[in-house]
């Protein structure tokens, strides 16, 4: 077996028994990067020189007796909205495609604090927006399982380099669903945090009160591990409330007995058959494993896509004014004043999803709408938040599809109502700013990947992956690898 198909916490017991170096894996995994790149365009940048020398740099530390942890030399890759220092963040939009970020973002601060390599940055939808990973500016990403499919969005191509065994590990950012959605697609793990669980300094904003930065990995255990590092208190962003110390690792095994566990009925009955047998089935399973399965039903979830397009679109707009081409962003050449520079940079650097959101967010927050839309919006959010939170005091966890159908075809251009019907699934836990994970759980008659979705009570990560690592030791889909070159 090669190590690229080893599981990040299998390579880091390589790692630790100095049978593997980190310049070993690190070689592998850039030349895995270099065969599958031109199939799934996961990738924007990879930084080959930089991975190797703090490859390096981890494989002396080893052998001084100074690891830094499990993480100390695995390589891992960014989605290109999260700032490396020094390097591109584009966030796959033209507007921002010559911006060099100025600082690490904490996230990338907790990686090199954890020894690990930064390979590369990850491909995305533009500026973060989107649910297909296909309006990127450089180019669409495909999806490993499909080749013809999405890979889901915005964080396509870390859920694509997961799945294609060209990265153990990556961070992605999760507004309305962009973690879950496509490691659901991709058949990997993708954790969204707590809101204010992990620091969101550094990440360039899209909606600040729906954003928060989560670990994709092939396993539950990897994902936890990962959250260990990342789960860190950060002065640096007033919302980080998480405290310092906590192990996700510890207790994971303990199994689900005792445990109970809602069945969503709204989001099973949007979703198609095939989808449903899928959920019906791990219901089945945490009975089978000593858990309490009920039904829940939030009779105002059918609105939760129009509250989340409200409100991220109003804050996408105050986050996004500082691209204007003075500040922050491409500037276009040539313009004869002020209001013309701003119309002809923005209207040439941004992409139609983005421009239509920021339309959309303006005008609700313009004088004479911020009541009748934001605020009702906000108000709504409210009355879900508290319809959800009503549930969880009778039970741990909400078992529901993370979408309706699997990953959908690459020349799928969605309208806006139905942009709104794929996050249907997921919006809810960011507008109340729950834990959720997407777990692979299956594969559609045709071989695509079905994720479960879990969705649990602030702050209690540790048993949405104790659940989670107790389906996936009954079902493990994860080792089901998609038909790529080895090699």
């Amino acid at each position: 077996m090669s190590l690229n198909e080893l599981t990040l916490l299998e390579l880091s017991e390589k790692l630790s028994a100095k049978t593997v170096s980190s310049v070993e894996a690190t070689q592998v995994l850039l030349k895995r990067i270099a065969q599958v790149q031109p199939q799934t365009n996961a990738f924007i940048a990879v930084d080959e020189e930089g991975a190797l020398e703090e490859a390096k740099a981890s494989d002396e530390r080893r052998g001084r007796g100074g690891s830094r942890g499990p993480l100390d030399g695995i390589p891992i890759a960014l989605k290109d909205n999260i700032f490396v220092e020094g390097q591109k963040t584009t966030c796959a939009s033209l507007i921002l495609k010559d911006f060099v970020a100025p600082m690490d973002a904490a996230v990338t601060t907790q990686l090199r604090q954890a020894g690990m390599p930064i390979v590369g940055k990850l491909n995305m939808d533009d500026l973060a927006m989107g649910s297909s990973s296909a309006s990127s500016v450089f180019g669409a990403t495909h999806n490993p399982y499909a080749l013809g499919r999405s890979p889901g969005g915005s964080s396509g191509g870390a859920a694509a380099a997961v799945a294609a065994r060209a990265s153990w590990a990556a961070l992605g950012s999760d507004t309305g669903g962009s973690i879950r959605q496509p490691a659901s697609f991709c058949n990997v793990v993708g954790l969204k945090p707590s809101f204010g669980r992990v620091s969101r300094r550094g990440v360039v904003g899209y909606a600040s009160s729906l954003d928060q930065v989560g670990p994709m990995a092939r396993t539950v255990k990897d994902a936890a591990l990962l959250l260990n590092m990342l789960a860190q208190p950060d002065e640096g962003d007033v919302l980080c409330r998480t405290a310092a110390g906590g192990d996700y690792m510890q207790g994971i095994e303990g199994g689900i007995r005792g445990m109970r566990i809602g069945l969503w009925k709204e989001g099973l009955a949007w979703a198609e058959e095939g989808v449903a047998e899928q959920i019906r089935e791990a219901a089945k399973a945490c009975e089978k494993l000593g858990a309490t399965v009920v039904e829940v039903s939030f009779p105002l979830s059918h609105l939760g896509p129009l509250a989340y397009a409200i409100i991220s679109a109003a804050e996408a707009s105050s986050n996004l004014a500082r691209l204007d081409g003075v500040r922050y962003g491409y500037a276009h050449r040539g313009s004869k004043n002020l209001r013309e520079l701003y119309f002809k940079s923005r209207g040439e650097g941004l992409g139609k999803a983005v421009k239509n959101k920021l339309v959309l967010g303006t005008f609700t927050l313009s004088h004479g709408y911020y009541e009748d839309f934001f605020v009702k919006a906000a108000k709504l959010r409210t009355l879900l938040s508290e319809e959800i939170g009503k549930a969880l005091k009778e039970v741990e966890v909400v078992l529901s599809p993370v979408a309706s159908t699997p990953a959908f075809p690459l020349d799928f251009s969605p309208t806006p109502a139905q942009s709104a019907e794929l996050d249907k699934h997921t919006v809810l836990a960011n507008l109340a700013g729950l834990p959720a994970l997407s777990l692979p759980y299956g594969f559609s008659a045709t071989g695509l990947p079905i994720g479960l979705h879990l969705m649990g009570r602030a702050f209690e990560e540790a048993t949405l992956l104790r659940l989670a690592y107790a389906l996936e030791q009954d079902k493990p889909c994860f080792q089901k690898a998609p038909t790529l070159p080895a090699v």
